[in-house]
Formats: structure tokens, C-alpha cells, sequence
């Protein structure tokens, strides 16, 4: 089992930033691929961005590519997701992910989840 734990959200302005976290604990954290995905009210969970095992390798969802960054630091069990330029649309539930396998970008393939951080961008 992999237990995870997202914090960092809030409210912020159109075109601010915010840092989310994701501590992990149980099994080993370097053997698990991590993902960052979204949920708005009444929409499809989304993928947001997804990182390999030892952060060499990064994907990104086309809407948030060049505004949000994924990074994990295997020493201290954590992913972050560094979201800059932030808009109204960005508004959504973050949650994030660990898989056994590699970076992917569908939800369905994930194993473990964290119970969600609120984001909510104001114009």
C-alpha cells in the first residue's frame, strides 16, 4: 500500500501561483511512477502531469504545458506540482497518483490515490 497525502491549495488570482505537495508513505516511493490529476465540479477526472520513477522523465496535459511543473524528490517522498500563470479554468480538485509501472496519463492506471487538495482560481 502506498498512502498519499496532498496539501498546498487555495485560493488564488488569475495569473498566480501555488505549490501542491504530495507526501508518500508505505512502500517504497522510488518505485512508483506519480501523476498529478484534476476534477472540477460536474466534469471528468483529467490528467494534469505525470513523472517516471526517477524524475527524468516528465508528461504534460497540452492545456497546462509551459504554466505547471511536476518534480518528485525521492529522499523525502514527494511530488510537487509548481503551478504558475493560473486561470479560472485551472479551478479544480488536484489529487495525485502513483502507479507500479510508468508515466501515464490515465487515471485508470493508476493504483494509489491521495484524498485531494482544492484549487480555486478567481478572475
Amino acid at each position: 500500500q502506498v498512502q498519499l497525502v496532498e496539501s498546498g491549495g487555495g485560493l488564488v488570482q488569475a495569473g498566480g501561483s501555488l505549490r501542491l505537495s504530495c507526501a508518500a508513505s508505505g512502500r517504497t516511493f522510488s518505485n512508483y511512477a506519480m501523476g498529478w490529476f484534476r476534477q472540477a465540479p460536474g466534469k471528468e477526472r483529467e490528467f494534469v502531469a505525470a513523472i517516471n520513477r526517477n524524475g527524468g522523465t516528465t508528461y504534460y496535459a497540452e492545456s497546462v504545458k509551459g504554466r505547471f511543473t511536476i518534480s518528485r524528490d525521492n529522499a523525502k517522498n514527494a511530488v510537487y506540482l509548481q503551478m504558475n500563470s493560473l486561470k479560472p479554468e485551472d479551478t479544480a480538485v488536484y489529487y495525485c497518483a502513483a502507479n507500479a509501472l510508468a508515466v501515464r496519463s490515465t487515471a485508470r492506471e493508476y493504483d494509489y490515490w491521495g484524498q485531494g487538495t482544492q484549487v480555486t482560481v478567481s478572475s
